[in-house]
């Protein structure tokens, strides 16, 4: 294709990328949702384990025969980084079916684990393919959907971790009644229902993110692609991690790292300890695991109710709103009824900033270096995850430094400094296309002014681009 001619077929995909409805858009790409979809239920087994972790703890069949352990991530971290090392050389299906393997030998250990240290290294090695799920799942989806949908596909990841937690809640609850040890080795054995029907379906997925659902169309989705690319390559020479931090894109990844952080670090680890703060109010264990129940179902209601809300506020406003409302709610915590509110913090989270963290994380990255990106803001995130799982079980625990409810306040505080750097720093990319975020950050445009700021997307000959 000519360079004019490669231009005004990208400019012409553009314009009408930026034109589509969801309802087109849903109708064009069928196949790109279904795609997307699958490879994202993988992150339901990572919610799945890490809910019935949580609860474990309030579980006494587990403390009974584990005693307390305290919850670490940093297992995780290593699978993230090799995830985006080996997705570049051996493709998103590939490595996601090698983890998926990987998964279902590894649940043999926690299930079969007779003692505290081996249900330890089976958690470490369960860690590796979920750091897999997580970089891969978001990437791909942001990859392979069209601007109308990318909202929609890259916040699923959400409800996918929603409905893990839902499920592992309703299965201890249907456990609970036992006396023996079944209590807790069943809902590690449901985990194995996942990876062989997740492996079958992938099989079937592309590896590229091209689809010829819309054949007439192909040709000018390429040419856009390949535009974006383009102007890419005109200021990337390796897709590598220490490109990650290198000109414009050290901007980019500090906005997908530091937004990943937040959603960690504004007071969602209460929420993965509220059987404990329901047991210290007095409910006994079935009651608060009922409660948590409810926790999970708001929280799958509040995802879905984020797609429309995106679409109106917008990314940067909804999280800002969804974090200053935490704030508020976190504030009021001063006493046992931090239970009932927490119910509230979870409605608020899951309507803002649990859902579309995924969004923006997915679309701060450069297309080159988007698996990257992903990989390095979880970590961040995962690291998060270790400060906050160490310190939130000694602030609530009466035992330790009882703290109980005021531990709201430690986050509250957390919340209102993210509030300012999101002020500042955090850009909004709702109906933006790749090669207009581009250019914006190439640009240096400041947060505040990139919903107002016209991209100039085609402004410059391909001709000393590396097409």
């Amino acid at each position: 294709m000519e360079n004019k001619d490669l231009i005004e077929a990208a400019a012409e995909a553009t314009d009408r990328q930026k034109a589509m409805s969801f309802r087109q858009a849903v109708r064009e790409y069928p196949k790109a949702i279904m795609f997307s979809a699958l490879l994202s239920t993988s992150i339901v087994m990572e919610g799945f384990d890490l809910g019935l972790i949580g609860s474990f703890f309030a579980f006494p069949q587990f403390t009974n025969k584990f005693g307390e352990q305290q919850p670490d991530g940093s297992y995780q971290i290593l699978g993230l980084m090799f995830a985006g090392w080996m997705t570049e050389r051996l493709g998103y299906r590939q490595m996601m079916q090698i983890a998926l393997g990987a998964m279902a030998t590894f649940i043999f250990i926690p299930f079969f684990a007779p003692r505290i240290e081996v249900l330890l290294v089976g958690q470490i090695l369960c860690g590796m393919p979920w750091g897999v799920f997580q970089g891969i799942a978001t990437a791909y989806a942001a990859d392979l959907c069209p601007v109308a949908l990318r909202a929609y596909l890259t916040t699923y990841v959400n409800l996918c971790f929603v409905m893990g937690q839902l499920l592992s809640t309703g299965v201890l609850r249907a456990t609970i009644q036992r006396d023996d040890e079944w209590a807790f080795r069943i809902p590690f054995a449901l985990q194995w229902m996942w990876p062989i029907p997740i492996i079958i379906g992938i099989f079937f997925t592309p590896e590229s993110p091209c689809t010829d659902e819309v054949v007439q169309q192909a040709n000018a989705t390429v040419a856009m692609m390949l535009h974006t690319n383009a102007m890419e390559r005109k200021e990337q020479q390796g897709a590598t991690y220490l490109e990650c931090f290198r000109g414009v894109n050290l901007r980019r990844t500090e906005i997908a790292c530091v937004s990943y952080a937040i959603q960690m670090i504004c007071g969602s680890s209460l929420m993965g300890y509220s059987v404990d703060f329901f047991q210290q109010a007095g409910l006994e264990t079935t009651d608060a695991l009922n409660l948590t129940i409810g926790q999970f179902g708001i929280g799958f209601v509040g995802t879905v109710c984020s797609w429309w809300l995106m679409g109106f506020f917008g990314r940067r406003t909804l999280y800002l709103l969804g974090v200053s409302a935490g704030l508020l709610v976190l504030s009021a915590a001063t006493g046992w009824a931090t239970g009932s509110l927490l119910l509230v913090f979870a409605c608020l989270y899951n309507i803002s900033v649990g859902p579309v963290c995924f969004c923006i994380i997915s679309e701060m990255p450069s297309t080159r270096l988007r698996a990257k990106t992903v990989v390095l803001a979880r970590a961040v995130y995962n690291i998060s995850g270790i400060v906050c799982n160490i310190l939130t079980p000694r602030m609530i625990n009466p035992t330790a430094w009882q703290w109980g409810p005021k531990a709201g306040f430690f986050y509250a505080g957390v919340s209102l400094i993210c509030i300012v750097w999101m002020f500042f720093r955090l850009p909004e990319a709702k109906g933006r296309t790749y090669g207009e975020l581009q250019v914006l950050f190439r640009e240096k445009i400041p947060a505040r002014r990139f919903a107002t700021t016209e991209a100039k997307l085609f402004d410059e000959s391909l001709d000393k681009f590396d097409v």
